[in-house]
């Protein structure tokens, strides 16, 4: 009993003696550091205290920061020189992401000359940009998986010598790394086996439960820590679905009444760890749809979200003068009805708006077929091919259009333009389902 009260607190020693010792770490002397007192950190940059109003992507800084936001984390390493240049002009700060193979790809790890290349390739770039000024800090890796298996040493040493080395030819910045929502097996192992200066989490409908799973596990890890991606529900967490499994989106109102009430109701804004937060998604990308996270569309065009954003950052209530919907009906249904249409047949969509609003110049319909298209259980980033010669005619928010030939899983989209630069947008998901008597008519 003794011996083993002993090892308990020789456990709890060595935790404690660990914790003190990544902490110190944290601590740096250069242009951005992080200064603990009482518990709390803050994140300094050329001397002042500077909280992080983020967004991730690369685009419309100048918006960014007349909105009241002030970095950005990008991964695009390509166009890195003119995205530092447009954020210098923009007084923007820059997180730069230096992606790196997951671990479970233990080939990569397994050659020498592999890890040596990439190794040489992000210390080349490192020591050719850590003087611009607009650099805040790094990431190492993009939602790695940090497994205690000794069989991932060398996926260990490779990441270590990335962090080791950044830290020694730019100690005047820090180091983070990502991983998707809060886990607790992944904090202890970046604790026990790396020497990041800062644990950054990427999370969206998981954000409802932070603040009590940091409180829950502040007795090992007590450091400090960015939200690098936050927002909206994404299509994995417990979105609903249609019967053939796709998933509902949300309209743009709706995405930008969550992004406020989530930030104002859940973002641990009170606590002395957070060094900030970055929006998701500062651009437009396809991710299920090219709607889902896109806050601007390919146009430039922003959605109602921008002003969420700006309403975060300012810390003020959130109005807008974007159009405003309530959702989409397809032949007098909702989204959540489970709809299956006959192929090559007249349908009739439409668009209600909130409030009677008529702040419509004009309205874009839209049909592609359902993208599930994914490499690695990665997500197409690639809009699929728009289905054409489909609509039939549109008159006010109402359209009639025709369903595709081919059987199989749809979506209508609906954009709303006004004439200040906004746009609304909505989704349906359809299913073209053939009888027999449709196959018997095509043969």
């Amino acid at each position: 009993m003794l011996l083993t009260l002993r090892k308990y607190l020789f456990f709890f020693l060595f935790l404690s003696t660990l914790y003190a010792c990544s902490d110190s770490r944290s601590k740096r002397s250069g242009k951005v550091f992080i200064e603990q007192k009482d518990g709390d950190f803050k994140l300094f940059r050329n001397g002042k205290p500077f909280a992080i109003k983020g967004a991730a992507g690369s685009e419309h800084l100048d918006l960014l920061s007349e909105l009241g936001g002030n970095t950005i984390k990008t991964w695009d390493t390509t166009h890195i020189d003119s995205i530092l240049k447009k954020a210098n002009e923009a007084n923007i700060a820059v997180i730069i992401g230096l992606p790196i193979p997951e671990s479970k790809h233990m080939y990569f790890y397994n050659d020498d000359a592999k890890v040596a290349s990439q190794f040489k390739a992000i210390k080349k770039l490192v020591n050719r940009v850590k003087d611009n000024p607009s650099v805040l800090m790094w990431c190492v890796g993009n939602e790695l998986v940090f497994p205690h298996k000794p069989s991932y040493n060398k996926f260990y040493g490779a990441f270590n010598d990335i962090v080791d080395m950044i830290h020694s030819d730019d100690p005047d910045h820090p180091v983070t790394t990502t991983m998707i929502n809060f886990q607790r097996k992944t904090i202890f192992n970046l604790k026990m086996r790396t020497n990041v200066d800062i644990i950054s989490f990427n999370i969206f409908g998981r954000i409802e439960s932070l603040s009590q799973e940091l409180k829950d596990f502040s007795w090992f890890w007590k450091g400090p820590y960015l939200l690098t991606e936050w927002g909206i529900d994404g299509p994995w967490d417990g979105t609903a679905e249609t019967a053939w499994g796709a998933k509902i989106e949300q309209t743009s109102t709706k995405k930008a009444e969550q992004y406020y009430s989530r930030y104002k109701e859940k973002m641990p804004v009170n606590d002395g760890r957070l060094l900030g937060s970055f929006i998701f998604y500062w651009g437009q990308k396809q991710e299920t749809t090219h709607t889902w996270f896109s806050i601007f569309d390919d146009a430039g065009n922003k959605t109602e979200v921008v002003d969420a954003a700006e309403a975060i950052w300012k810390g003020k209530p959130l109005t807008t003068t974007a159009p405003k919907l309530n959702y989409m009906l397809l032949n007098s249904k909702g989204a959540k009805d489970d709809i299956f249409l006959k192929p090559n047949e007249k349908n009739t969509a439409e668009v209600l708006m909130l409030n009677g609003d008529v702040n419509v110049k004009r309205i874009v319909w839209e049909i592609y077929p359902e993208d599930w298209y994914k490499i690695n259980n990665v997500n197409n980033t690639k809009k699929p091919l728009l289905i054409k010669g489909l609509i039939e005619h549109t008159q006010d928010l109402k359209v009639i259009f025709n369903t595709p030939i081919k059987e199989g899983p749809y979506r209508i989209f609906a954009t709303v333009y006004d004439d200040k630069g906004y746009v609304a947008t909505c989704n349906t998901p359809f299913y073209v389902l053939k009888t027999d008597e449709d196959s018997r008519a095509s043969n």
